[in-house]
């Protein structure tokens, strides 16, 4: 027979064409369906099993729960059933190619500044790689409620005070506080207490508690709600071992992405695994969701006094980002990057 996608002869019983890694639709493993209702192609603790779309062998690795085939593309990953194939599974084209482009990203970032001249071209590069690295893309919804201090009305109260305060002293004549006035300064605020009748012949008022820095209306109590909505479609590195450059406040280009398929990658650029479930990937989401809500919280409000986010979690898929990692050394001081091969934007930037 022959591949019908780039015609190469095949043996009858091949699995999947050798040259392109296009399954053939012989031999292909039938999954078998979980509680859950994702497809089950191989229990948990197998040392070998076949890609569920082409037939050919993958042999996890020690730790591997995210196996890219070598062939055709397709994933599969670890779950509480066992392997199983990945519902989505997406790529983003690789657009910042060559060394060079990376570089004129890389040096004016590096050299901002008068204290980072020249920084560049004064450290020693120890890493230039380029690799297709999975992301967990998790759908997150995130609604948070804040009660902070409603610092436009306690301005407004604050003044008023001050006001008041003002009449009230200069209608003393200075008397208060004064040796020579017949109402100490010391007497008046000691303890915040209330003063019975200190100027009933002066201004007619019966009684006044006065506190000592003018917040006698309760100014505790000027309180605002406010309510921060926000959808998020957040990246979870899919590698442990790459923790480290987490994106915290980033968003790939999704609007660009397309379905994967490994024909289109460059063959010297290397596909990594993964070795984060999608069931952590989820919980990681949600945590760093409303850490990030936090953030943009007490960036907006002021004075918050509580704060509190419930996130709905949705769709997760796979995505395949080329990413370049470039490392240096200065003077002692480690420097990483990760950008971005898509945007051409810096994801993470440690030691500068």
């Amino acid at each position: 027979m022959y591949c019908h996608k780039c015609g190469t002869q095949l043996p009858d019983d091949a699995a999947f064409c050798v040259k392109c890694g296009t399954g053939t639709g012989m031999n292909v493993v039938k999954p078998t369906e979980a509680s859950s209702g994702a497809a089950v192609v191989a229990p948990s603790g197998v040392t070998s099993l076949k890609c569920p779309s082409c037939g050919a062998p993958i042999a996890p690795k020690f730790g591997e729960m995210v196996i890219t085939c070598d062939y055709c593309g397709n994933a599969v990953t670890l779950g509480a059933q066992g392997w199983s194939n990945i519902q989505k599974q997406t790529m983003l084209s690789l657009k910042v190619a060559t060394v060079d482009q990376v570089n004129s990203i890389i040096t004016p970032m590096m050299d901002k500044g008068l204290l980072h001249r020249h920084l560049h071209e004064d450290s020693t590069q120890e890493e230039m790689s380029l690799t297709y690295v999975p992301y967990w893309i998790v759908s997150v919804s995130a609604r948070t409620s804040i009660v902070a201090a409603d610092e436009t009305a306690q301005i407004a109260q604050t003044a008023s005070t001050a006001v008041l305060m003002g009449v009230i002293f200069g209608g003393m004549g200075g008397g208060f506080g004064g040796r020579g006035g017949g109402f100490g300064g010391r007497r008046a605020f000691e303890g915040g207490v209330g003063v019975r009748n200190p100027f009933s012949g002066l201004l007619g008022l019966k009684g006044i508690r006065i506190m000592a820095f003018g917040m006698g209306y309760g100014g505790g109590g000027l309180k605002k709600t406010e309510q921060m909505g926000e959808n998020y479609n957040f990246p979870v590195i899919a590698l442990k071992a790459l923790t480290d450059y987490q994106p915290r406040d980033y968003q790939f280009n999704l609007e660009e992405r397309e379905l994967f398929d490994i024909s289109k990658l460059p063959k010297d650029v290397r596909i990594l695994n993964g070795d984060i479930s999608e069931e952590v990937a989820k919980s990681q989401a949600k945590t760093l969701v409303d850490q990030l809500q936090s953030q943009k919280a007490h960036a907006q409000y002021h004075m918050i006094q509580s704060i509190h986010t419930d996130s709905d979690v949705g769709d997760v898929e796979l995505l395949h980002a080329p990413i370049w990692f470039a490392k240096y050394d200065h003077k002692g001081n480690k420097i990483a990057l990760v950008i971005d091969a898509n945007s051409g934007r810096v994801i993470n930037s440690l030691g500068l």
